[in-house]
């Protein structure tokens, strides 16, 4: 065992190979602790199905776990959201970030290591229209500029944070298993489809037969709720199905966003390249804005460590030397010093806005 990892020694062998194996890829079936298990035995984790459910349920209830569940992907259910940095002055900074968080829309807010931009923020609406009213409202209720930092590109949404221990590449994948469903190019919801986004946003109940205790929950058979989450997950509006980790619990406490100037030219060959090292968890082009905020590249990473997150630091930027000569000003990291606001993505009024 790693001394990165020493702060989460209490956790079995069980435990471990649980979080590793089950990031994406659980099985969408009526029973799915069944086929979960016979993976895990398969691997050499002798438990059965009932021990495993057991061992999630702790793991949720004791906070290892954010949650379990589907992973919705809030840009496909409909509305937008998008990044906004501004400068809260230290004097004045608690007063702004309360201002700031007042605001239903703002989901997300961190206070992150920067000489001017230290406040950042994600706002969520139902209409792209209200976005610009929402920034229009903070900038006039706390006399700072906003800056507006809309993902042009995605290249990697894929947030897993791996153990030492049993299956330590977190390569089991069982989202084959269930009934075959052909995805559909509808871009709005039914009110059915609405129902459920709304009922499983914040996750699946923790049972033997999930998928059945949430049609009960919604009042639909539960072979809808399997096949409309298989083709879900098809479609892209579900962007996987598993265990869902308190990062901060298994030690992640590094949380580094790395930006840069990447020569606009470039973009579309260094997002690739950069997504595949398998410690970024989120990478995005995005606007820069003239005079303030020079960057158009987003690779976010964590690490266990200062120094683990440092080397994966060292490596983006290897990576990225591969295809133009880096600077010391084409780049710089951003590291979250305290949490200001995690509400979390407002589904509900997104889905709703986007129902037939």
């Amino acid at each position: 065992m790693s001394e990165a990892d020493a702060d989460v020694a209490g956790l079995s062998e069980l435990d471990r190979a649980a979080v590793n194996a089950f990031q994406g890829g659980f099985p969408v079936v009526e029973r799915p602790f069944e086929p979960a298990a016979a993976a895990l035995r398969e691997r050499g984790i002798d438990v059965t199905a009932a021990e495993l459910l057991e061992r999630i349920q702790d793991l949720d209830e004791s906070g290892v776990l954010s949650r379990f569940g589907a992973l919705v992907n809030a840009e496909e259910i409909g509305g937008t959201a998008t990044l906004v940095a501004m400068h809260a002055p230290e004097e004045r900074f608690d007063e702004v970030a309360e201002t700031v968080n007042a605001h239903r829309e703002v989901a997300h807010n961190y206070e992150r290591e920067h000489p001017h931009l230290n406040m950042w923020f994600v706002v969520s609406v139902a209409d792209e229209d209200r976005v610009r009213e929402v920034l229009d409202e903070i900038e006039n209720e706390t006399g700072q500029e906003t800056y507006n930092l809309p993902k042009q590109q995605e290249f990697r949404v894929e947030a897993k944070f791996l153990l030492d221990g049993p299956i330590p590449d977190g390569d089991v994948d069982l989202s084959d298993l269930g009934p075959d469903v052909t995805p559909t190019d509808q871009q709005t919801l039914t009110p059915e489809e609405r129902d459920l986004v709304v009922e499983i946003q914040g996750g699946l109940p923790v049972t033997a037969t999930p998928y059945a205790d949430v049609a009960d929950a919604i009042g639909a058979e539960t072979a809808w709720v399997v096949e409309t989450i298989k083709r879900f997950e098809q479609e892209g509006k579900v962007r996987r199905v598993g265990v869902v980790p308190n990062h901060y619990a298994l030690g992640y406490t590094e949380n580094g966003m790395t930006v840069w100037d990447v020569p606009d030219e470039l973009v579309a060959e260094v997002g690739p390249a950069v997504a595949s090292l398998p410690f970024v968890t989120h990478c995005y082009h995005r606007p820069r804005h003239e005079g303030v905020w020079p960057y158009n590249f987003f690779a976010m990473t964590h690490g266990r460590s200062e120094a683990e997150s440092d080397r994966r630091i060292e490596q983006v930027r290897d990576r990225m030397a591969e295809y133009w000569d880096v600077d010391e000003d084409d780049w710089d990291s951003l590291f979250s010093t305290r949490i200001l606001k995690k509400t979390g993505i407002r589904l509900d009024e997104r889905a709703t806005a986007n129902t037939e």
